[in-house]
């Protein structure tokens, strides 16, 4: 019965596209409003997490004259920091809302194009469904994960894009929506996977061994084409370093196993609450009856392998895996009855209201301490100062307004520890190869007026790394005071 129900929804599917002319017209305005309504806490607060401190900090230096991957680093490819210089050059950098506007039309583009394609596959009703379930999904997180405007965030219309062009045989564009995903995160490029295997399919759909040849070659010209661009367009040998081969610290899974791993599972129970409402039909319908979506459950399963990969497990990790999920529970729910659907739209709405309050009533200590952290920088420092916050909060510098001393932003690429590692591999010998050099050097041609030790007890503070020791002793740095159990240097005291 099942499998009857699903055949006629294909049926009814290849005959939506010439009629129902005002079916996108009625579309786009509630899924652009939805996509508002579940982003109003990203509009709550001046920043949500590290991350959005440290892109905001980097289009600063970029604003500055600096050089992405020279004078500006980071382990991420550059298409993102290049998106917050682009939206601070338009609307100035002392707010991060027209980044959040851009992740709002980032959502939308990425539910306009899940809605295309479920569409185009089993029908308008399947349509509508695909497009709200992403938005709803998407927001269920904790609320530092999927309210921030991140790397994740934007990766995913490029990921959408590049299953939408597959499904279409426009694997040019494929390769191109693929590329635009990996030059966000790196892990962007796991959709490659349902993209190949649409590839190999199209041979036994009309163009056979020949024609798949040429759209393998088109495939693999989009990709390679952007992503060469790209490191042109910074430092080719930085680019390679940054976002492949420099990493190999902190995609390791040794040290702090327990830790990384409830994290992970914290998260994974968090996400599984937001599709509460699809999993139920999931599971009835996937395991009775062949769908024809192999391609979805490819997509799920290489982008979970996309979270597992360097065993951090952060929550924003897990927003790759939403528009699949939406997706799956999209079939799923074709194939029952309709009053299905509605219970299970209505179930994600209810727990995606949920999350939305989370948003907008945490607490958020951390952000309320960089702002503590802040002022003082701004009491003790002109505006023209270099000062260096040694922690994990590099927003600090920005809600201070001042030019970090060194390129590195964060002390976790200097010891590790910004994969979440309290364990034994938190440490210099650790650090990015070559970054304390580069550190020194740095440091020794243009001293910070101010040095913040804001470990807070955690193994990368000055008690545990002799390098900064070395820099507060060596400068004539002297403590001045503490702030929130950060510990504020300056030079030249008395």
């Amino acid at each position: 019965m099942l499998v009857e129900r699903l055949a006629s929804t294909r049926c009814v599917a290849t005959g939506t596209a010439p009629g129902h002319r005002t079916y996108w017209t009625r579309l786009l305005p509630a899924l652009a409003l939805l996509a508002c309504a579940t982003r109003l806490p990203s509009f709550a607060g001046p920043l949500w997490n590290p991350d959005e401190g440290y892109l905001a900090v980097q289009a600063r230096l970029l604003a500055d004259g600096g050089e992405l991957y020279e004078t500006v680093v980071d382990r991420k490819p550059p298409l993102v920091p290049w998106l917050y210089r682009a939206a601070f050059a338009v609307a100035g950098d002392e707010s991060l809302t027209s980044v959040r506007i851009l992740a709002i039309g980032a959502h939308l583009l990425t539910a306009v194009l899940l809605a295309s394609l479920a569409r185009r596959r089993w029908g308008d009703r399947a349509g509508r469904t695909a497009g709200v379930l992403y938005l709803l999904l998407s927001v269920g997180l904790n609320p530092e994960d999927a309210q921030a405007a991140t790397f994740e965030v934007f990766m995913l219309p490029g990921t959408a894009a590049a299953v939408w062009s597959a499904d279409r045989r426009r694997f040019g564009l494929a390769g191109t929506a693929v590329a635009c995903a990996f030059l966000a995160k790196q892990t962007g490029g796991a959709v490659l996977v349902p993209v190949v295997w649409l590839l190999w399919g199209a041979g036994g759909a009309g163009p056979g061994p020949g024609g798949v040849r040429r759209e393998g070659v088109r495939l693999a010209a989009g990709v390679v084409g952007p992503v060469f661009a790209a490191a042109v367009l910074t430092d080719p040998s930085g680019f390679v370093f940054w976002t492949v081969t420099g990493s190999g610290a902190y995609a390791s899974f040794t040290g702090s196993e327990l830790h990384v791993l409830a994290r992970g599972l914290a998260n994974t129970l968090l996400l599984g609450t937001a599709c509460a409402g699809i999993l139920p039909p999931v599971v009835r319908v996937l395991r009775v009856a062949r769908t024809g979506a192999a391609d979805l459950w490819l997509w799920a399963g290489s982008s979970a392998g996309a979270v597992v990969l360097g065993f951090h497990f952060f929550g924003h990790y897990f927003l790759q895996l939403t528009p699949p999920l939406a997706l799956l529970g999209t079939v799923a729910l074709q194939i029952l009855p309709r009053e299905r659907t509605v219970r299970a739209v209505l179930a994600s709405a209810c727990v995606c209201l949920l999350f939305v309050a989370w948003g907008l009533l945490a607490p958020r200590p951390d952000l309320a301490h960089a702002e503590r952290l802040a002022a003082a920088l701004q009491s003790r420092t002109a505006p023209g100062d270099r000062v260096l916050v040694w922690g994990m909060h590099p927003e600090t510098y920005w809600l201070a307004d001042r030019t970090p001393a060194s390129r590195y932003l964060s002390a976790g690429l200097l010891t590790n520890f910004s994969g979440g590692r309290d364990g034994p591999r938190v440490g210099e010998e650790y650090a990015v190869p070559g970054a304390w050099r580069t550190f020194r050097a740095e440091l020794a041609a243009r001293p910070p007026a101010v040095v913040v030790d804001d470990s807070r007890g955690k193994p990368y503070g000055a008690g545990r790394v002799w390098g900064l020791r070395r820099v507060l002793r060596g400068g004539g740095y002297e403590r001045v005071g503490v702030v929130g159990g950060a510990v504020v240097y300056a030079r030249g005291v008395g």
